[in-house]
């Protein structure tokens, strides 16, 4: 490389880091360089993930496992209404359930979208990746190949959630129905003690979506990428102001470029707005992400965002930097 493109990149990295804290307020950042293994998670309900890939990890020394068994723990809990089983269901009053997983090491991933009817859409989605040649799989092709591999079917609607369903609907104009504001999908990525990265993304996707919709949970590089030589990161909010960025790709390759996991989320938050003419807050969208030294950080627009943080000697929540 030669001097002027060193010097050059020293000046693109300096320059999207100074853009960044432009528009950011610190709001209880709490991002550092902790022990690895280290397990991050989105949302409060992200706590008791972290903690189950952890003791998973403990036990079984896979990342991978940690991961999957992690999200297997919100994917279970019908108080998250956003995620698995108790997820809100669609227009139609359908859960349909989407999820990625990611090892970084190799590189290998896989992912389901409008998946109906089993519970754990992220042990599908691992299973996509280690017994298929494809990465991803959709609605009914996608219940199909959870139906072969053995997985057990499991009706997803509970009953409150079918009663919140049945007041919606009847509230709503036939030409244009309306979607609460949840998207608080669960993305987890973690780090072990030797360096290897991994991670999964699973939700329900937005309340009352249309049939079919599918966010940016289960595409690789918006709800969820990583890279093992760089770093991890993921993502919650509103699907469709990811995915138009590859907005977890951008934050991997803004870390690629040295800049620090928290500055790269904030980074690709400033990029959104920039392009979308809209005021950050508007977007409703959030991120977090390790690097491969272990550092982590976060940032997001919703004030109510909250990062979990699990190693064998922290458990906590954090509040990212707020981008306003």
């Amino acid at each position: 490389m030669s001097q002027s493109n060193y010097i050059n990149r020293r000046q693109i990295v300096a320059g999207i880091g100074a853009l960044s804290a432009l528009s950011v307020a610190k709001f209880g950042y709490g991002g550092s360089n902790l022990a690895q293994p280290l397990f991050l998670a989105t949302w409060n309900f992200g706590l008791a993930a972290c903690k189950q890939s952890l003791a998973t990890l403990q036990q079984s020394n896979s990342i991978l496992d940690a991961i999957e068994k992690g999200i297997h723990v919100a994917e279970s809990d019908t108080s998250v209404d956003s995620v698995g089983v108790g997820g809100a269901p669609n227009a139609a009053g359908v859960v349909q359930l989407d999820a990625c997983f990611m090892d970084g090491e190799t590189h290998r991933a896989g992912s389901v979208a409008a998946l109906e009817g089993y519970p754990h859409p992220i042990s599908v989605a691992r299973r996509v990746m280690e017994k298929t040649k494809h990465v991803l799989l959709v609605g009914s092709g996608a219940a199909d190949f959870a139906k072969q591999q053995g997985f057990q079917k499991q009706e997803l609607l509970t009953d409150e959630q079918k009663k919140k369903w049945q007041a919606w609907k009847a509230l709503q104009p036939a030409s244009e129905p309306a979607a609460p504001p949840n998207h608080d999908t669960i993305a987890l990525i973690g780090i072990d003690a030797t360096g290897h990265l991994a991670g999964g993304c699973s939700t329900s996707g937005l309340a009352y979506k249309m049939a079919g919709r599918v966010g940016d949970s289960p595409i690789l590089g918006s709800g969820l990428y990583v890279d093992g030589d760089v770093g991890a990161a993921g993502a919650t909010g509103i699907g469709e102001n990811v995915m138009r960025y590859c907005g977890s790709f951008l934050i991997v390759e803004f870390m690629r470029m040295g800049l620090e996991p928290d500055v790269a989320c904030r980074a690709t938050i400033d990029r959104i707005a920039k392009h979308d003419r809209k005021s950050p807050a508007d977007l409703h969208i959030n991120f977090l992400a390790i690097n491969k030294q272990g550092r982590w950080g976060g940032a997001g627009t919703d004030a109510e965002f909250e990062i979990a943080v699990v190693t064998p000697d922290v458990a906590k929540l954090e509040k990212p930097w707020m981008v306003r």
